[in-house]
């Protein structure tokens, strides 16, 4: 649904795989991470410049998600350092939409 929504909006190829991927690895620690029985996810393309994205848990878990790094041989434990290195900015925050947390990235579209 992401990707159909950034080709709607004629996002650039590169632009879009890296904001499906970062829509991946949000949604899958709230998967992961969190007790959450529900979570939203929210993309916007604001001024034609950057996308906006957001996933919304509903979950106890602390606020700042954990940072750490994966040894080489680990399957996982890279979503959080695959976050910093695509986006161009990224945080997190309690969600007044869900009730647990938010965590976001921006993208620049004139990448």
């Amino acid at each position: 649904m992401v990707r159909d929504q950034l080709v709607a909006w004629d996002v650039p190829g590169d632009l879009c795989c890296d904001a499906v991927l970062l829509v991946s690895e949000l949604t899958t620690n709230v998967v992961r991470h969190t007790r959450s029985g529900h979570f939203l996810c929210g993309i916007v393309l604001t001024g034609g410049e950057s996308l906006h994205i957001e996933v919304h848990d509903d979950g106890d878990t602390p606020l700042h998600p954990a940072e750490r790094r994966a040894d080489p041989g680990e399957e996982h434990g890279r979503g959080l350092f695959l976050v910093q290195q695509i986006a161009d900015c990224w945080g997190s925050a309690r969600s007044m939409r869900a009730g647990g947390n938010v965590v976001w990235a921006d993208l620049g579209t004139g990448r």
